[in-house]
């Protein structure tokens, strides 16, 4: 069950991954009219991109791919991407289709138009602007979280080996092996899927040799290269390390084996770290060093929590040892919190983008998922406690009733002395009557019973401690309820992994706005509005004339359908209602129009749900405000509309 919501938070929830950069300007801009034709095609971005064989793809007016250069950066700037044009490139409007890497790992693509000389009158549409094909996507994100999950594994574990020190590892050796067997798959895994996630092609091109051979030269590609190499020189050292410990050779860890194998650890964090968010944007040193701490700090916790779970479930877990991992998972929650204060501001860039972009939202659905499994935590540790709390009163009771008997036997041992002096002066009675009737008073026996007197009852045993390693029913309760803890923190990690595999593939709130400011200062459209004033003067002498403003807005105000909205103002601003309302719009140069946009009231303001303008360009909008049945007024004002 938990397994299949995981899958479908993956293949489902995160929708079209998001990347860093943004489109900042193109040359020539999107919906320009050029008198002559360019020699190339240059797009600037916010962060550094990398290029890809089918980077641009260029279309003339009757929708043919034109023949151009090969894509490169443009005076050796990162962010920038610049394609040469053929010199005869011809009149009318082009289509160009642009698709690159952002520096974080992930494709971006988009779209636009230029014209040469005279717009087309039909110009050709713009070719789908997919970012990534929807099965290679779900894919790719599976194996990253695959990923993650055996990358808390097998650091976990070693570390849950290394400081916890359980007498019996037997049981961890199967958690070893299986995050070690499910990270390099899961590595081969999203080497093969590279190629066709970056492209946006299906799954099945996985297998392309020259799609593999790209891949192999770009940042991410050489990171998972650099997983591999370290992860087989992590199976050489836990080999090792095995076989000491099979030899008897090493009953610990040697003061070698925990440098090198904390270097492994920071290593493998590393590859992540250089090819997510953390190598894009500002403070890209900082943003590492905290990436690599956060992802080593949540392995030890996650990856501790499991090993622990396996031991309650196959072998006697020592206090000693839950007190150890309770010491080392407050140390990497406070680790955690601390990097990820930063790294939530970092990706976030204010207060409101908690709320308004998709990554805050899903870094409020993560800190709800930590929270939960912080409060698991506490639990944990105050069982803990109580537990040792009675282990120590069990042993101090023990100690003490062993000081009593101690004395007691000192005491017992005096006074037989003292009795076989006496005996020794005192004549034996015929048959020895005497004698059989002491040894029936002070006979003892080495477990601490006394045999009672001849022909009388037995006396009572003294009391013994309970047998080491036993748990009174207290204690067994307890270490059922940590065992409970335990189990539910490591489903509600489960959890956590997912919303942190969704964020790495999320859009940063502080890069959402950066694109938004890119775009608009590129010309980007968004919602067009104008304002339309307007006076219809009175027939009447002394009368005076009604006077105001028509307020149109046009969303997106692009090629195609818009939505249209139109609010009368009075002269003091306030709204005013009017019985008509017409708006049609014309494109002079085209000999198009006028087109009716059919707005009705609805209620205090007029509207159309669609209204569409075919060509880009300035078009006329015409207004005309009728306030009765003789009194109207039109006034125009130009729109432009672009692509």
């Amino acid at each position: 069950m938990l397994l299949g919501t995981v899958l479908v938070l993956l293949l489902l929830g995160g929708g079209p991954a998001s990347a860093h950069a943004a489109l900042r300007g193109a040359d020539p801009a999107d919906g320009s009219v050029v008198k002559t034709a360019p020699d190339s095609i240059t797009l600037t971005f916010t962060e550094s991109v990398g290029l890809l064989d089918d980077s641009f793809r260029v279309f003339d007016p009757d929708n043919r791919r034109v023949d151009t250069g090969e894509a490169g950066h443009a005076d050796g700037r990162a962010d920038t991407a610049r394609v040469k044009l053929p010199a005869q490139l011809g009149t009318g409007t082009f289509t160009v289709a642009w698709r690159v890497v952002s520096a974080d790992s992930h494709p971006i693509a988009g779209a636009f138009t230029f014209s040469v000389g005279t717009p087309s009158a039909t110009p050709p549409p713009l070719p789908s602007t997919s970012v990534e094909n929807p099965a290679t996507g779900g894919l790719f994100n599976i194996g990253r979280y695959l990923a993650y999950l055996a990358a808390a594994l097998l650091i976990g574990t070693a570390a849950f080996i290394a400081v916890c020190r359980p007498p019996d590892v037997r049981p961890l050796r199967g958690l070893l092996s299986a995050g070690w067997w499910a990270l390099a798959g899961s590595t081969v895994f999203l080497l093969l899927l590279r190629g066709p996630y970056e492209t946006g092609t299906g799954p099945a091109q996985a297998l392309d040799p020259s799609g593999l051979t790209r891949t192999l030269g770009t940042r991410p590609g050489m990171a998972l290269v650099a997983r591999l190499a370290l992860l087989a020189a992590a199976a050489a050292f836990l080999l090792w390390q095995r076989k000491a410990l099979r030899e008897g050779k090493q009953p610990q860890p040697s003061r070698t084996a925990l440098p090198t194998g904390a270097a492994l650890a920071v290593g493998l964090a590393l590859t992540w770290a250089a090819a997510e968010h953390a190598s894009a944007g500002i403070q890209v040193p900082a943003a590492m060093t905290s990436t690599v701490l956060h992802l080593l700090a949540m392995a030890v916790w996650l990856g501790g929590l499991a090993a622990l779970l396996t031991l309650f479930y196959r072998a006697s877990v020592p206090s000693r040892v839950v007190g150890r991992f309770s010491q080392l998972a407050g140390f990497s929650v406070t680790v955690l919190v601390v990097t990820g204060v930063y790294q939530s501001w970092r990706g976030l860039g204010s207060v409101s983008a908690l709320t308004d972009t998709t990554y805050g939202r899903v870094l409020l659905a993560k800190l709800v998922a930590v929270t939960l499994l912080l409060l698991a935590g506490a639990r944990s540790r105050r069982t803990v406690t109580r537990e040792r709390t009675a282990r120590n009163v069990t042993v101090e009771t023990a100690e003490k009733q062993g000081e009593h008997e101690e004395q007691g036997e000192h005491e017992e041992r005096e006074e037989r002395e003292e009795r076989e002096v006496r005996e020794a002066r005192v004549p034996e009675p015929v048959g020895g009557r005497a004698e059989s009737a002491v040894e029936g008073l002070a006979g003892g026996r080495a477990d601490g019973s006394v045999d009672a007197p001849v022909g009388g009852p037995r006396l009572p045993e003294k009391p013994r401690p309970p047998a080491a390693g036993t748990l009174t029913p207290a204690e067994d309760a307890q270490r059922r309820a940590l065992r409970r803890s335990v189990l539910a923190e490591v489903v509600v990690s489960v959890v956590v992994l997912v919303f942190t595999t969704v964020l790495t593939g999320t859009l940063p709130g502080r890069a959402a706005a950066e694109a938004a400011t890119a775009e608009q200062s590129a010309g980007l459209p968004v919602a067009s509005v104008t304002n339309i004033p307007f006076t219809i003067g009175s027939g009447d002498p002394g009368v005076r004339g009604v006077s105001g403003k028509v307020q149109v807005t046009l969303d997106p105000g692009r090629v195609g359908d818009s939505s249209l909205q139109a609010v009368v103002y009075g002269p003091d601003g306030g709204f005013v209602s009017i019985p008509e309302l017409r708006v049609s719009f014309s494109l002079p140069d085209q000999d198009i129009g006028p087109l009716d946009a059919k707005v009705t009231d609805r209620g205090g303001y007029w509207a159309a749900d669609t209204v569409n303008l075919p060509l880009p360009g300035t078009w006329e909008m015409k207004v005309t405000v009728r306030v009765s049945d003789t009194d109207q007024v039109s006034e125009s004002k130009p729109v432009e509309i672009v692509r």
